[in-house]
């Protein structure tokens, strides 16, 4: 039989071919921004003058010591790595820490990258749903950076570009969703902004661990309508139950009035009883049911 495959299947296949064709293709000086280990060789080719400032810079350090020693000794804290620039290349060996590590004073600079769990908010987003509904709607991301040397040289602002790509993502993913689908389906929605997010960012050196919807925000006049068929429902089914309580209770006093017809003993019986419910609430009317033998006397005469 012939394979069926889905739609999500379908976009699944082609992300990954696209990711293939991303690594594989652009084999030239700008397929290193997508290649870290090619951008940790970056001080390779720096040239004669490049070493010969290298070298300057080495004899004034030593010319300078121990003042010098203060400005080319750098700490980098557990949590951060840095990224080292020799002459504007990258310095081989990709990011530095945690601990101390050495730079020139003349000829070196450093990034410092953050590689902590960042956590951010989407602000709220209108978005118009697929059934034409207008709603708000705001999240939270967790990324954390997990390559800082692509971090650093393949984007200007990470963090700034992460949080403009979640928002735009968080509308594109919402517009395909019917109001009912996102009340419900949130976590299938977080899953998918999950996925796309980490597919984009890829490039970028940075893992979106986890997309979270905080709160779907209704127009009021929709708010009041949905009130108002929530409460027709609930009176609605409340009129079901009640019938269904009547007839039960008819078909209950039925068969009672079956089994005192069997026995006509028992209708005094209820007589009494109810004589004695009415007593026990201390009114002023007293009722004495009459038997009916003494009835059907007066009517044969």
């Amino acid at each position: 039989m012939p394979k069926v495959f889905s739609m999500d299947d379908e976009e699944v296949a082609m992300k990954a071919a696209e990711r293939r064709e991303r690594q594989s293709s652009n084999k030239g000086p700008s397929s290193t921004l997508h290649d870290a280990e090619a951008l940790d060789d970056g001080d390779s080719d720096i040239g004669f003058c490049g070493w010969l400032l290298v070298g300057l810079s080495l004899l004034l350090m030593v010319v300078t010591l121990p003042i010098s020693i203060w400005m080319c000794i750098k700490i980098v804290k557990e949590y951060e790595r840095a990224i080292i620039f020799r002459l504007g290349r990258l310095l081989r060996g990709g990011a530095k820490g945690p601990g101390l590590f050495f730079i020139l004073p003349c000829t070196d600079s450093f990034i410092n990258v953050d590689m902590r769990t960042i956590t951010f908010d989407i602000p709220p987003q209108e978005v118009l749903t697929k059934d034409s509904v207008t709603v708000s709607v705001d999240g939270v991301v967790y990324y954390r950076v997990q390559n800082a040397t692509l971090a650093v040289a393949n984007i200007t602002n990470a963090d700034a570009a992460t949080r403009l790509l979640a928002q735009t993502t968080l509308r594109n993913v919402l517009g395909t969703k019917n109001l009912a689908e996102i009340l419900s389906d949130r976590e299938e929605i977080a899953h998918s902004m999950q996925s796309t997010l980490d597919d984009a960012t890829d490039d970028w050196g940075i893992k979106v661990e986890r997309v979270e919807i905080k709160d779907v925000k209704l127009p009021l006049q929709l708010q009041r309508a949905m009130a108002a068929e929530a409460e027709a429902t609930r009176e609605a089914r409340a009129k079901v139950i009640a019938a269904e309580g009547e007839m039960n209770a008819s078909r209950a006093l039925k068969e009672a009035s079956l089994v005192i017809a069997e026995s006509p003993s028992a209708l005094q019986l209820r007589y009494l009883q109810t004589l004695n419910t009415i007593a026990a609430e201390k009114n002023s009317t007293i009722i004495f049911p009459l038997p009916l033998e003494m009835m059907q006397a007066f009517m044969k005469r």
